[in-house]
């Protein structure tokens, strides 16, 4: 029996990272990409020390082409595996839709599933007929990975996660989709995680990570420094020098995701919530950290280090966060505005939520938030095509309609 044919949807920092993994796997791999003739045939991808810089390992793997031609591409796939920012989902699932075979099987995955990834592809399995679709994505991303020369070489960065968690609907397929996919990228010569299976993906949703992490560091930025720096060697590093207004800050953020989740098991009891975890929760279950504080989490623990803060150059000439990046993109659209429209549905109160997203929408000259605390669902802002993934633009009414 030949290979299955797995694309790669997206050039971002997972793709460097997940190529090389997929060496030895049952999968001939392909890149849908708008830059395909900046792809080698083989990437590299570096196991790194993330403190010193140390080199601990290496690895590679091939692709069969690289491509910016879906119909070319996805007629014949059978497994699609994102690895673009959040924020881009929908747009790529719209892309491929039309495409994709409806006489077979085909899994598509997400390495990280924030926003509501099952509602993304119920969207498409409606529009276009795809009553064949497998839905499947991690909880957490499986590694702390960087591009190092975009198209050919990638770094991970220090230890892996021991523990991570996943979904998959129909949830049978959860065994298969272990044995083809998750084996390989998460047990080999670097990494070594346990994949623990959800029951549903308002778990994946609602657990508090990235859309908690990045937008309470960015806001504890400007509550300190203000909107920009004079210089780029002013600018702290977004994690190593992470301060204590920041970790304060998340803690309120994430002790509203709390209220909300609460609400869902207390709404929902029959339902297993189980991995709806905070933080500092899910800290300790995917790296079995003994760090029991928010900051020490991120200053301690040394695989963050090299994370840079995300700026630009303004017309001023000083430098300030860029406002077009995924820590706005993803983790306010595809983050924050969703637990907000939750919160409202459920009637819990989030004013430090309420905050940042004040504080969002000042930044980048939208309404996302009105003087009442209310979430402007129907603002222009909000309106653009693909631009959030609060439930409205699913159709659901409430948040029953939100729950799988």
């Amino acid at each position: 029996m030949g290979k299955k044919k797995l694309i790669v949807c997206g050039g971002g920092n997972t793709s460097h990272a997940l190529i090389p993994f997929l060496k030895d796997s049952v999968f001939d791999v392909y890149v849908y990409t708008s830059r395909p003739t900046k792809w080698s045939k083989t990437i590299e991808l570096e196991w790194q020390d993330a403190s010193s810089g140390n080199l601990l390992g290496k690895c590679s793997g091939n692709i069969v082409t690289a491509s910016d031609s879906a119909a070319e591409l996805f007629p014949d796939a059978d497994y699609v595996v994102f690895c673009m920012p959040v924020h881009k989902y929908r747009v790529a699932l719209h892309e491929i839709a039309p495409y994709l075979n409806r006489e077979k099987k085909v899994f598509l995955c997400a390495l990280y599933g924030q926003g509501g990834w099952n509602w993304m592809v119920d969207e498409i399995k409606g529009k276009y007929g795809l009553s064949n679709i497998v839905t499947f994505s991690f909880g957490l991303i499986p590694w702390i990975c960087r591009i190092k020369v975009y198209g050919h070489s990638g770094v991970v960065y220090g230890v892996s996660k021991v523990a991570n968690f996943a979904a998959s609907y129909p949830a049978c397929f959860f065994e298969q989709v272990s044995k083809e996919l998750i084996d390989p990228i998460c047990n080999n010569t670097i990494v070594n995680e346990r994949v623990e299976k959800s029951p549903n993906f308002i778990s994946l949703t609602l657990s508090a990570d990235n859309q908690i992490i990045h937008t309470s560091r960015c806001f504890g930025l400007y509550k300190v420094y203000g909107k920009e720096w004079d210089t780029k060697e002013d600018v702290p590093l977004f994690y190593k020098d992470w301060d204590d207004l920041s970790a304060d800050i998340l803690q309120m953020v994430d002790s509203e995701y709390t209220k909300i989740r609460s609400k869902m098991k207390e709404l929902f009891s029959e339902k297993d919530f189980s991995y709806m975890r905070d933080y500092m929760e899910l800290e300790q279950f995917g790296y079995k950290s003994a760090i029991t504080d928010i900051k020490s989490s991120f200053t301690d623990f040394g695989t963050l280090d090299a994370i840079a803060t995300p700026i630009v150059k303004n017309k001023n000439g000083r430098w300030e966060i860029d406002k077009t990046h995924r820590f706005f993109l993803d983790d306010i659209f595809y983050g924050n505005c969703i637990a907000k429209w939750m919160a409202e549905q459920l009637g819990v109160e989030t004013p430090t939520i309420d905050d940042i997203l004040r504080w969002a929408q000042m930044m980048r000259d939208e309404q996302l938030i009105d003087e009442n605390n209310h979430l402007i669902i129907d603002s222009p802002d909000m309106s653009v095509l693909f631009r959030t993934g609060i439930p409205p633009v699913y159709g659901f009414k409430n948040i029953n309609d939100c729950v799988d």
